[in-house]
Order: structure tokens, then C-alpha cells, then sequence
């Protein structure tokens, strides 16, 4: 099994937690047709922790919990199944999942019969409570051989938080996608936190081995079981337009049975979505008119550093057809960031010699753009928002 984009799904822990049952599955499944998510790319419906019974069965093997789940898993899968989407579970590398619940060490191959038996589609594979005397990437590439192994094709999300030096050992495992980070909340430190983290790790980023930069808090609004303070309108988006041009897998983390309009009008951007989604998978760069690695003594703690390519970033991405998508964000507190976007087409490789320039949408608005005097200005992009724009080349 290859995976050729980044997985789109849903997903229950950010705001249900341990609060789950097949009732909400269900629900979740229709909610995703009826809504337009399914329309719109978005296919996995994924069930995360405390789905099953404190003790395994004499058979070895993990029990739903009945009272959660009365017509077993496989009756779930067959739901989801028909919707034409689908359907995820929830393991973890230790003795226990990160709540307590029977991990899979020592299990991987019983777990994966049994998933497959259900007929899930996707595992997200936790990092809790494992033992120290194993390397983490041998515990992957167990439960990776066990997938490989089951009869039934499971894209394997591994989530072992980019500890260990995840990213350098994790393609080794077949994972399809991994996460790089900590725990999401729903909260703009969290989501600044987070972002920043990755802008200069996208070397890590493949075709087939995506870098998950955990779930999605669009539409959250500070209720849920990850919320915090809740975001604003421009933060969210924000949020999702980095998500969707680094390249990162889109699970969504609301519940999406009840979103209302601005939610889905972020979430179902189909062009936005189709930046994430591009075939050609090329990885994003900072496309600022002058480059931190000018001067090698630069670090994260260095102001110019800090402000310039942390706080204020330029980021662009190739396209299959030969268009640029090009980012600015905002991440400071100050409308329209510390100075002025700047942006030269010679920053991605085209030169005002050669007699063509760039024509600039936003993904948003619908405003095009054009470049002036050889450059593209953005001014007063509000403080935590962002500018996104699908860029084509013509004549000058």
C-alpha cells in the first residue's frame, strides 16, 4: 500500500475523548456524507482511545467495550463502509494506550488479525507506557510487518509525538504518516507552538510518509475535550491554510454533526484542499527575499531569525501544473506583522528577465493580484491570520 496525498478523515479525540460510542460513529458517518465533507475529499472516520474493555480476552485478543459498542466493531466498519467512507481505529506501541487501556506490545500480530477481521482502514499507533529496553523504531516496524502482514490493506499512522528522533527512523518502518509533534489544543499558542515547530523540518516530509502535525481544532470554539481558550475566525484559518500547504494530513477534530457555516466554509475550501492535495507532493520552502542561511551563526533564539522567518513566514509550494501556492502568515500580535510582506518572484525561480511574472488568487477572498514593479507587497494582514494565494505564471 502507497499513500500518494495526505490522508483527509475525522477523527473523535480532540473533542470527544473518552466520550465515544457507536452511536456517535454513526452519526459522525452520516454527518460526513450530508454535509459535504465527503464531497469535498475528507474519508476516514477514525475512532482514537478508550474504545475497549481494561482486560483482553482469554482468546488474547482486545474486547470492545460492550456497553460502547453493543454490535461490535465489525458492525461499525459495515456502516462506515457503506456511507462509501472509510473506517480507523486506535492502538498504541506499550503494555498500555496512553488512558490505560490494553496496548498492543507483545500483541501485534493478534491486534492486526483482529483489525482486519473488522475490516478497519487506517491505525493510529500511540507511543504510551512502552518499554524502555526496546527502540522505538523496532517497536514500529513490529506492528508495521503485522499490517503488512493481515490480508487487508491499513494505512499505519504512527504517533510516537516526533520523540526519539521519530524522523529519523520512522520511513524505515512503512508508516504512511507520522506525527511530529506534541498534543494539539484548541488555542492559538497551541496552534503558534506547533506551527513554528515545522516550518524548518520539511526535509522530513515525503510522498508516502507524511508529516502529521496532529489533528485539527477548526470549528472546536473552546468546547470539546482538547479546548482551551477556543480561536478566532482568522486563527482558524490560518490553521488550516499551514496544515494544508506543509503538506500535513487534515483529520478533522470538531463535531462535525453540528458545524456551522464558518466552520465549514474553512474545512470544505476546496481550493485549499487541493493545495494539500496536489499530486505532485513537492515540499514547501521559505520563499523570503533574503535567507536566513546567509548567515550560518542565525538560530531560533536570534531576533532577526525569530522575527523575520519565525514570526513573519513566506512559504511556497510547486504545483502538479506548474503553479505556485504562496503563503504569508502572520504569527505576531501586531496587524500587519513587524514590516511589510515582501515577495520576489526570483525567490522561486523566476526571474523578471525572462519577460514573465506571477498572477496571484487568494484562496479566500478571490482577489487576484498581480506583481508591481517586479515584487508582490501584502500589507495589513490582521495580527494570527494569514494570506494564501495559487499563483500562475504569465507574461509579463
Amino acid at each position: 500500500m502507497f499513500v500518494n496525498t495526505p490522508p483527509l478523515g475525522w477523527n473523535t479525540w480532540n473533542t470527544f475523548g473518552a466520550n465515544i460510542n457507536e452511536q456517535l460513529i454513526l452519526e459522525s458517518a452520516d454527518a460526513m456524507v450530508s454535509s459535504g465533507l465527503k464531497d469535498a475529499g475528507y474519508e476516514y472516520i477514525v475512532i482514537d482511545d478508550i474504545w475497549a474493555l481494561k482486560e483482553r480476552g482469554k482468546d488474547g485478543r482486545i474486547v470492545p467495550d460492550p456497553e460502547k459498542f453493543p454490535h461490535g466493531m465489525k458492525y461499525v466498519a459495515d456502516y462506515v463502509h457503506s456511507k462509501g467512507l472509510k473506517f480507523g481505529m486506535y492502538s498504541c506501541a506499550g503494555y498500555l494506550t496512553c488512558a490505560g487501556y490494553p496496548g498492543s506490545y507483545g500483541y501485534e500480530w493478534v491486534d492486526a488479525q483482529t483489525f482486519a477481521e473488522w475490516e478497519i482502514d487506517f491505525l493510529k499507533y500511540d507511543y504510551c507506557f512502552h518499554p524502555i529496553s526496546v527502540r522505538p523504531d523496532i517497536m514500529y516496524k513490529r506492528m508495521s510487518l503485522a499490517l503488512a502482514n493481515c490480508g487487508r490493506d491499513i494505512l499505519f499512522s504512527a504517533c510516537s509525538w516526533g520523540s526519539a528522533h521519530t524522523r529519523q527512523w520512522i520511513k524505515e518502518t512503512g508508516a504512511h504518516m507520522w506525527r511530529s509533534t506534541g498534543d494539539i489544543n484548541d488555542s492559538w499558542e497551541s496552534i503558534k507552538e506547533l506551527a513554528q515547530s515545522q516550518l524548518m523540518a520539511q526535509e522530513y516530509n515525503a510522498k508516502g510518509c507524511f508529516n502529521d502535525m496532529d489533528m485539527l481544532v477548526v470549528g472546536m470554539g473552546g468546547k470539546g475535550n482538547v479546548a482551551l481558550t477556543g480561536c478566532t475566525e482568522d486563527e482558524y484559518r490560518l490553521h488550516f491554510s499551514l496544515w494544508a500547504l506543509l503538506n500535513s494530513p487534515l483529520m478533522i477534530g470538531c463535531d462535525i454533526r453540528s458545524m456551522d457555516d464558518a466552520t465549514k466554509s474553512i474545512l470544505m475550501n476546496k481550493e485549499v484542499i487541493a493545495i494539500n492535495q496536489d499530486p505532485r507532493g513537492c515540499q514547501p520552502f521559505m520563499a523570503h527575499s533574503e535567507w536566513f542561511e546567509i548567515n550560518p551563526n542565525r538560530g531560533p533564539d536570534d531576533f532577526y531569525y525569530k522575527n523575520y522567518f519565525l514570526d513573519n513566514p513566506i512559504i511556497a509550494k510547486f504545483l502538479d501544473n506548474g503553479d505556485i501556492a504562496i503563503g504569508f502568515f502572520n504569527f505576531t500580535d501586531e496587524a500587519g506583522g513587524r514590516w511589510r510582506y515582501t515577495f520576489e518572484p526570483e525567490n522561486v525561480g523566476l526571474p523578471h528577465a525572462i519577460g514573465k511574472t506571477l498572477e496571484l488568487t487568494d484562496l479566500w477572498t478571490g482577489e487576484v493580484m498581480h506583481t508591481l514593479n517586479g515584487a508582490v507587497e501584502i500589507d495589513h494582514i490582521p495580527a494570527h491570520a494569514c494570506r494564501l494565494f495559487r499563483a500562475k505564471i504569465v507574461d509579463a
